[in-house]
């Protein structure tokens, strides 16, 4: 048994509770749970069982454009908006759409209520709200550029 069998063998007897499968002819198999022993998310899941398909991994987004340049050098929610813009590009060069994300981490400096709000409304148009993918938030102290407010990685499965 390889380290992603054992991972996910352990996911699946550690928790509980709903689930949802994405199945079919060429769709993978994904499923994403939540557990009846921990706090109920907010527009994440904890967990995101895959048991076939192709991962993409993409690369942590900030908010520049196609120039180079980065956008809304002070406007955090602008930047939200060009990094998920970015995510969907990367996605589709991959062949793989917003939907076929299983796992979203994302890096904030400066991390506050007032970035968090807009954070999560500029996700929320992004990602599945009834199935959203399992992810992980943290703020940081800086980013590779000092006018970069937030970076977002991303997994997605595809079949």
């Amino acid at each position: 048994m390889n380290w992603k069998a054992v991972l996910f063998a352990a996911c699946m007897s550690a928790v509980g509770g709903a689930a949802f499968a994405q199945s079919g002819a060429g769709k993978p198999n994904v499923e994403f749970k939540n557990s009846t022993e921990l706090s109920s998310p907010t527009g994440y899941s904890h967990t995101a069982v895959v048991s076939s398909g192709k991962m993409v991994f993409l690369s942590g987004q900030v908010g520049l454009n196609k120039q180079g340049e980065m956008v809304g050098k002070n406007d955090f929610r602008a930047q939200a908006a060009q990094v998920f813009a970015n995510l969907r590009v990367a996605l589709a060069a991959a062949g793989a759409s917003p939907k076929d994300v299983v796992k979203l981490n994302y890096y904030v400096v400066g991390l506050n209520h007032e970035r968090l709000a807009a954070l999560r409304e500029v996700r929320d148009q992004f990602i599945d709200k009834e199935h959203p993918p399992a992810s992980t938030l943290a703020g940081v102290q800086a980013l590779f550029r000092e006018d970069a407010m937030l970076e977002v990685e991303a997994v997605a499965v595809l079949p």
